[in-house]
């Protein structure tokens, strides 16, 4: 099937119906950087949502779960720099939250989902939120403008500003814009392990889509992307992954996970979270290079997917890749220990970069390498590690970043 996805501007609010916005509301003590977000639609829209799976997880993550339980909301609000996690009155503030909110917007409460990301155990100052919810509703934007507000309002340690964006093709779109688009703001820096972990992720589409196929997509899609991310180890309590459809687009309705235009709007929302996943492994705390692991050739998905995560999150594979040591035995020991079958002397190991490529392992074993030229490859900010099991036909891929001096300061002092 041939399928053409396109790259465009906007984030959230390049998709038909949507508005956004961030604004400083005072749970973060510079007053510059923005620690409220809004999305809002203009009707009531499908929604789905993936979450932690972190036995711990935050009151806002069990409020929205609830809210979105009927596959429908119109609304997404968040805060940084408080987690709302692990404190008596979490859910109180969490549908305090909404509830201000669905009377400022004049919508339902229930179609309204919120999230928290920051310190978790610390009781969160519902105040300040409460008195800036008709500001940040007055500041709602339909222009890019809104997208890069939210998407920084929603930033902790990220050192970049995440948003993504993207059009295609379905039947039955209108005839006077035939492209249907998907747009997306994310935030994550650490804690993202093993399924999405301190991640937030906020999806629109003018797509028309039952609520039960969109849950389809954004389920299997999440399994190939966010959850193929590790930064550090830890899970966190917060992460989720929530997307609204507004249906504006005009296609012929996408009533079940099945059929051409369902392959079509999956490709492209497996297009859009794979750039927003690895944007979060680029930017992990304290990262200098991000590191992609492919295995091919392996028996099954599921297993392959194991092998690359079990790679990716090796803490010793993590400071090689950081000095720049083409240690391909660090490789294979974090490989056998990913918990599936494993045939040893089929593996081939590769490390690439834009500086070239270079075997570092044939059949398990050691080949000749040039030192120098190994070091140079992986002095890049971008290294592949590409493993060849040899025993097969599944494949997968997973992201993570290097692990500095930096990632320990960052975490040493993370609630100063």
């Amino acid at each position: 099937m041939d399928i053409e996805i396109t790259k465009i501007s906007g984030g959230v609010t390049a998709p038909r119906g949507f508005r956004a916005s961030g604004v400083h509301c005072g749970l973060r003590k510079n007053k510059s950087r923005r620690d409220l977000a809004l999305i809002a639609a203009d009707c009531r829209c499908s929604a789905a949502g993936v979450y932690t799976t972190n036995k711990v997880f935050a009151a806002p993550v069990g409020v929205t779960r609830a809210h979105l339980s009927d596959g429908y909301a119109q609304a997404i609000i968040c805060n940084s720099g408080n987690a709302n996690t692990c404190t008596a009155d979490g859910y109180d503030k969490a549908n305090l939250t909404c509830a201000r909110l669905a009377e400022e917007l004049g919508i339902a409460e229930c179609d309204i989902a919120v999230a928290s990301t920051g310190v978790i155990g610390q009781p969160l100052p519902i105040e300040p939120i409460i008195t800036a919810i008709p500001a940040l509703a007055a500041a709602l934007d339909g222009s890019p403008d809104g997208s890069q507000s939210a998407a920084a309002a929603i930033m902790t340690t990220d050192t970049k500003l995440k948003e993504y964006a993207c059009e295609f093709k379905l039947g039955g779109a209108s005839k006077q814009d035939a492209a249907v688009k998907l747009g997306g703001i994310c935030k994550g820096s650490g804690m993202i392990e093993p399924n999405m972990a301190t991640m937030l992720g906020f999806i629109t589409t003018d797509a028309a889509i039952e609520p039960a196929a969109l849950q389809a997509a954004l389920k299997s899609v999440v399994c190939d992307t966010f959850n193929m991310v590790s930064i550090d180890g830890d899970t966190s309590t917060n992460d989720m992954v929530v997307i609204m459809a507004s249906g504006l687009a005009g296609n012929t309705r996408i009533t079940a996970p099945e059929g051409e235009d369902y392959e079509i709007f999956r490709a492209a929302l497996l297009t859009l979270c794979t750039r927003m996943a690895k944007s979060i492994a680029s930017d992990g705390e304290g990262a200098t290079k991000l590191l992609e692991c492919n295995i091919a050739n392996y028996y099954d998905a599921d297993g392959a997917r194991k092998l690359a995560k079990s790679v990716i999150k090796s803490s010793l594979v993590k400071t090689a890749m950081f000095g720049a040591d083409a240690n391909w035995g660090r490789v294979l020991c974090a490989l056998g220990y990913a918990g599936v079958a494993l045939d040893t002397d089929k593996i081939d190991v590769r490390f690439r970069s834009k500086s070239g490529e270079i075997a570092v392992c044939s059949g398990g074993r050691a080949i000749p390498v040039d030192e120098e030229k190994a070091k140079e490859i992986l002095s890049r900010d971008y290294i592949y590690i590409d493993v060849d099991c040899g025993c097969g036909s599944a494949a997968a891929t997973a992201w993570g970043c290097d692990l500095s001096y930096e990632y320990v300061r960052i975490n040493g002092d993370y609630r100063s």
